[in-house]
């Protein structure tokens, strides 16, 4: 799962970011991850540090484009001057992760279908598909204490996810995070092809699946992410930016 060496990364901008956001909307909808005009991706805003971008609430997967995202602080308050309608309190899952995780480009919290069946299930997600050893002991679980989210539950929840690649968000739904877009949108692939693969596992024979040992997915994880100077995402983006422009297009607007 290693590639040749990359040289250091070059700064990003902000038309990049809000052009990969709008992206990942738009694939999010093609698989089928939305939840009509709910759930949020977000982005940080390169050089403008406490500033984020997300979906205008009201704004289906499917129409979202680069120029429709609005920019809002960490509390979720539009700083754009656009006067664009947001959500304050779906953002506020996304604000106490931005802010406690600076180093994180984006937050992807979704109520995608096997993500949110996997959140029912007390063992979560095992080592008994490739996809699932790249996230082996990379994602942490919050309880579920209802639609609120106060001061008090989002210390708890950035204190779960810690240096982690994401949460599962019990009877709710997955979180991942990533340092570009790319790589939470190949996260947040990766944990739902692994959920689905468990939990059909799950289904044809009744029970449990068996899992491979804990020395093997901690090394077929650390084969994944070798170096780490290949991250997620950093192959995979723009051929599927290609298919997106094929099937999809107006996304960049």
């Amino acid at each position: 799962m290693t590639a040749p060496h990359h040289s250091a990364r070059p700064p990003r901008t902000e038309a990049q970011v809000r052009i990969d956001l709008a992206a990942a909307f738009r694939m999010a909808a093609i698989n089928g991850w939305d939840d009509t005009i709910y759930t949020h991706l977000s982005a940080s805003v390169p050089g403008e540090p406490g500033h984020y971008l997300i979906n205008r609430f009201g704004d289906t997967f499917d129409e979202i484009t680069a120029s429709s995202l609005v920019k809002v602080d960490v509390n979720g308050k539009v700083v754009d001057g656009s006067g664009a309608p947001v959500n304050p309190s779906g953002f506020a899952i996304h604000g106490a992760v931005h802010a406690a995780r600076p180093e994180v480009e984006c937050v992807i919290h979704l109520h995608t279908p096997w993500g949110v069946a996997l959140s029912m299930v007390p063992g979560g997600l095992q080592p008994t598909s490739q996809s699932a050893m790249r996230l082996h002991r990379r994602l942490g679980r919050h309880a579920y204490e209802g639609l609120a989210l106060g001061k008090e539950e989002q210390q708890r929840l950035v204190q779960e996810l810690g240096s982690l690649d994401g949460l599962i968000l019990e009877n709710h739904g997955p979180l991942v995070v990533g340092r570009t877009v790319a790589e939470a949108w190949m996260l947040m692939h990766l944990l739902e092809r692994a959920a689905q693969a468990q939990l059909r596992a799950m289904a044809a024979i009744g029970g449990a699946v068996p899992a491979v040992s804990e020395a093997l997915a901690q090394r077929t994880y650390e084969e994944w992410v070798g170096d780490g100077s290949v991250w997620d995402g950093d192959i995979e983006w723009q051929p599927l930016l290609r298919r997106l422009d094929r099937t999809s297009p107006g996304y960049r607007d």
